[in-house]
């Protein structure tokens, strides 16, 4: 790379944490000036330290600040950007933002709007992906009207379903149903789920592979009509249908499923006119049957794994791509050894996996040979609740799976995360389980179905001491500009920072006590108080980071509800009591 060619672009970051800084990293390398933009939590955040400008968006919330496309334009135009980059997440795959920045006169990396909008939408992905021979279960042509219609569809083609937003992804909007009295509640959740995450509520149905694979395509094309495939992953082991653990290139498939994965994902691509990095998913079911899932117009969270695999860097061809420059590489690469990826999120997974808020006391990144660390925090960082509870990547590579496998071990044991709860235990029992590790018996719902050990709950850890330079920040219309002062002074008149800690109230619970299951809003309760209920009947749903979950009846007796609908409230908060 010349970094001449690149002198005069400045590059807005749509994004925050770990993809944010991840690029900013590539910005770097290619001498393009980087400029960060945040939300008011943060403000003291790792990517608006590293970028070469931050940019306040004025607001604590996604909705007003990281989906607020206005204001985002408003900070482009104000730092003289010349390109804006989405990550993943937030607006990366709205038609309408990929539009709003290129009528800005930016450079857009990523799809077109009409790529997006066609591929965005899963039925008409569908439609595009029958026209090509993908391999296709049955679904509906058309969004459904109401439940009946996905009851209908039920009866005639049998259980289970897969619910899904026509315009979701990452698994909001998403519900599998087993049980034909579940579809009603379950169609309900997924239009609730897709207009919050979505704005858009229209869902579809479609035949659900009983314990599938995920396996996927990372596709890179550029604006001369190169489509080039990278090779394949593994997604399959997820909580929710929200991934965890990832790895390239898929283990344990046969060549002519591979073959079949690499030669559709193309063609659906071509089909779209497809421009930008994009992933092409498929369900694998245990009998060996391949089904077009959907595609992802955009970068995803595992594509390190690629990286590895691939040796190309997606982030410098994304942007390259975007600036008419041609693919670095023009055909499908022979994979270099193995990677996997284990996604470093705060949640408890002694608790279902509850998202877990606050302040890090300790942050200690394993290193050393075949160990990458992507990460968007460092101890002293807030976890904070408005947004998704990412907070790093650690992806392993190794000649072989083998050796991957047992290098991620090392790296977990040295991983060392302490004040808010993390995933880390979970992934070090993973990598004791034969189903991962040899006989590769994993699937979507093997977290849920088949994963045994138990797990001990996270304990919270305050930090005892202060740190002797503090870094204050003040804002000069809206740019950011750091300082750097001793601890204490002026301390009741800097602007605070993010260097807070999340006390959690302690309180008494008794065994006729219902307790939340996660940090989150109480949207709606299923029954009355004095209502009589059984053991596992759902009685609220609460949401969280724009995901429904359903808060079940501990035991059968009399309901006495003590938190109202709207309550935002911590886990293990009382919100009624069963006698």
């Amino acid at each position: 790379m010349n970094k001449q060619n690149y002198a005069n672009e400045k590059l807005l970051i749509a994004n925050r944490g770990e993809i944010a800084v991840r690029i900013i990293q590539a910005c770097r390398d290619m001498g393009i000036t980087s400029i960060a933009m945040y939300a008011d939590d943060d403000i003291g955040s790792l990517h608006v330290e590293l970028a070469d400008e931050a940019w306040g968006l004025a607001g604590a919330t996604a909705k007003e600040t990281y989906l607020n496309i206005d204001a985002i334009i408003d900070v482009a135009k104000k730092s003289k950007a010349t390109m804006v980059h989405p990550g993943y997440g937030f607006l990366s795959e709205r038609a309408e933002f990929a539009q709003a920045v290129i009528d800005a006169g930016l450079k857009w990396v990523g799809p077109s709007p009409t790529a997006i909008q066609k591929l965005g939408d899963k039925i008409e992905a569908r439609k595009i992906a029958a026209s090509v021979g993908a391999p296709l279960v049955q679904g509906t042509q058309d969004p459904l009207n109401n439940a009946e219609e996905a009851l209908a569809f039920a009866k005639q083609h049998g259980l289970p379903i897969a619910i899904k937003a026509a315009f979701g992804g990452g698994g909001r909007g998403l519900k599998v149903v087993w049980k034909l009295e579940e579809v009603k509640e379950l169609y309900e959740s997924a239009v609730r789920e897709a207009k919050a995450a979505f704005g858009r509520g229209e869902c579809f149905v479609e035949q659900y592979l009983d314990n599938p694979r995920h396996v996927e395509a990372q596709v890179i094309a550029d604006q001369h009509g190169h489509v080039v495939v990278l090779g394949t992953r593994d997604c399959s082991l997820q909580r929710r249908n929200q991934k965890l653990v990832e790895e390239s290139p898929a283990p344990f498939i046969s060549d002519e499923i591979y073959q079949e994965i690499l030669s559709s994902a193309k063609n659906i691509c071509q089909a779209a006119q497809y421009v930008g990095a994009g992933t092409v998913e498929y369900l694998l079911s245990q009998n060996g049957t391949l089904s077009f899932l959907e595609v992802n117009t955009r970068l995803q969270v595992e594509h390190p794994v690629t990286e590895e695999t691939a040796q190309v860097d997606l982030v410098v061809e994304q942007i390259r791509v975007a600036l008419g420059e041609e693919l670095s590489i023009q055909d499908t690469p022979k994979a270099l050894g193995h990677a996997i990826e284990f996604r470093i999120n705060a949640e408890d997974p002694s608790r279902g996996f509850i998202p877990a808020f606050g302040t890090l006391s300790l942050f200690e990144a394993p290193f050393g040979h075949g160990v990458r660390v992507d990460t968007g925090v460092r101890t002293g960082s807030l976890v904070s609740s408005h947004f998704d509870s990412l907070m790093a990547k650690l992806i392993v590579t190794g000649s072989t799976r083998e050796i991957a496998i047992a290098r991620a071990k090392r790296a977990l044991k040295q991983f060392k995360i302490e004040g808010v709860a993390s995933v880390l235990d979970f992934h070090r029992a993973v990598l004791n389980e034969p189903d991962f590790t040899e006989e590769f018996k994993v699937h979507t719902r093997w977290i849920e179905n088949d994963f045994k050990q138990v797990l001990k709950p996270t304990q919270r850890s305050i930090p005892q001491h202060q740190q002797a330079m503090t870094l204050s920040y003040i804002e000069i219309d809206g740019k950011l500009h750091r300082l750097g002062l001793p601890a204490g002074l002026f301390a009741q008149n800097i602007m605070p920072t993010s260097q807070h800690v999340d006390q959690k109230t302690s309180f008494e619970t008794l065994p006729e006590h219902l307790l939340a299951p996660i940090n989150g809003a109480i949207v709606a309760w299923k029954v009355q108080t004095g209502e009589h209920v059984t053991e596992g009947q759902v009685v609220a749903i609460m949401e969280a980071m724009k995901m429904e979950v359903q808060v079940l009846a501990h035991q059968s007796g009399q309901i006495q509800i003590s938190a109202n609908v709207g309550i935002t409230c911590q886990a293990d908060h009382v919100i009624a009591s069963i006698q």
